[in-house]
């Protein structure tokens, strides 16, 4: 087995979430600045902040077709563009109807990535070491989102056009993206189900393992004959595939409904909220940033040893946990302007990046079978930004409104439910060829 060329092609992948992760987090250095620039309304910049996820809910949606039409590989180079075109654009836009267009242009981007490059790692990988290489794509995300808060902080501040230096720097890492991205094969498994390439694919399975190319173009032809004629979108919504479903469209409901990307999108704002200044709440950015760095290496450590189902044990508790304390400290004003809230936010999202974050995008790409892998990783990645839009639009008013404790009191009763889902519905996937995985779900 050559590991080095899988974690070469894995890391180069996996570099599309780095680039995911920078475009996420970075606007949250820079929303306040906008507001106040442009004289948006809690609403406005609300919507300017989710057009990006308006675009990643749509990406994900509509990333299985290219994935599906032109290859794993094409889709990738295309998302690289897409990144390039969104960073120079959204730092260029002379007012905020042209920064919309071109974060959503961006959220395409993260929203394609997010099906196709786990996808991608996933049918490359070893059974044994599928969970870590996959986790990749997460840890590069994360990765990204501590690069884009330490560059918010360095820059910083938004003001005196500050913030169009936050947003354009992203066109560094996406013009490397756009490059590496040419030195990764196709998927063997693409080439032999879509594409009858047989010869080729045995060329990537040969610098993958010369000694189990027969073997392995063996197992996916045998799963491809059972399912002869087989695989299209007709086929996924036939009710076939109804439990790999409904386990994507809960693991990514779940994960999105715990808060995380509004504690992403808006923690220099929530550290503002409990009386910190503008350069604390920036500086406390960056402790979410290393805090969930951290506990992705450590989630990533643990996948293949410990399981999936264990990291999302020990997330939801977590999680129940820490929303719990910081809606109590929003609603009793205890600890206001001290480290308390950042401490939370820190335990929250520690708990997040040892289970939801490391389980989510492995989970998905794994359960369902080689046929229809590309409509539902686009299901359960769509499902996750559809809520995550949802959050990012809402969580100013909704703070606003009905104040931080309630918010996160709800938050915090929502992860009671994952806990449940996670107890009764949720297979254990680790150690399983995707063959296998195909059998044990679909009956």
């Amino acid at each position: 087995m050559n590991y080095t060329k899988i974690i070469t092609w894995s890391v180069i992948v996996a570099f599309g979430g780095f680039v995911f992760g920078f475009d996420t987090a970075v606007i949250s250095g820079a929303e306040q600045e906008i507001q106040n620039l442009w004289n948006l309304s809690n609403t406005m910049i609300g919507q300017t902040v989710a057009m990006a996820l308006y675009g990643t809910v749509l990406g994900a949606l509509l990333g299985g077709f290219p994935s599906e039409a032109l290859g794993r590989k094409t889709t990738l180079i295309w998302i690289a563009i897409l990144y390039l075109v969104s960073a120079i654009g959204s730092a260029l836009a002379p007012e905020v109807y042209s920064l919309m267009f071109f974060r959503f242009i961006g959220g395409l981007a993260v929203g394609a990535s997010s099906v196709t490059a786990p996808m991608y790692i996933s049918e490359i990988s070893p059974a044994n070491k599928r969970g870590q290489l996959t986790a990749l794509f997460q840890l590069n995300i994360v990765i990204g989102i501590l690069v884009a808060y330490l560059s918010n902080y360095f820059i910083g501040g938004a003001a005196d056009g500050n913030w169009r230096f936050m947003l354009g720097i992203e066109s560094v890492p996406a013009a490397l993206f756009v490059l590496l991205i040419f030195f990764v094969p196709r998927s063997p498994r693409w080439l032999i189900l879509k594409k009858g390439r047989i010869e080729e694919a045995k060329e990537v399975l040969r610098e993958i393992d010369p000694n189990t190319v027969e073997e392995s173009i063996a197992l996916i032809q045998s799963n491809s004959n059972e399912n002869s004629n087989k695989g299209g979108f007709k086929e996924f919504v036939s009710g076939k595939f109804n439990v790999p479903i409904l386990l994507a469209f809960f693991i990514a409901f779940f994960n999105q409904l715990s808060g995380i990307n509004a504690v992403i999108y808006y923690s220099p704002r929530i550290f503002a909220e409990t009386g910190m200044g503008e350069s604390a709440a920036l500086l406390s950015s960056v402790g979410v940033g290393v805090i969930n760095l951290i506990a992705t290496f450590i989630g990533i450590f643990l996948i293949d040893k410990m399981g999936r189902k264990f990291l999302m044990y020990l997330c939801s508790f977590g999680y129940i946990v820490s929303l719990g304390l910081i809606s109590l400290t929003f609603y009793t004003g205890f600890g206001a302007g001290s480290l308390l809230i950042p401490i939370l936010v820190f335990v929250f999202i520690a708990s997040h990046a040892v289970g939801q974050g490391a389980v989510i995008w492995v989970f998905i790409s794994e359960i369902f079978p080689n046929q229809v892998r590309s409509y539902g990783n686009a299901l359960g990645s769509g499902t996750h930004w559809v809520f995550a839009a949802l959050i990012a639009a809402t969580f100013p008013y909704v703070t606003s409104t009905l104040g931080g404790g309630f918010t996160f009191a709800i938050f915090a009763l929502i992860m009671v439910f994952q806990f449940i889902f996670v107890w009764k519905f949720m297979p254990e996937t680790k150690n399983k060829s995707l063959e296998e995985l195909e059998k044990l779900l679909i009956k």
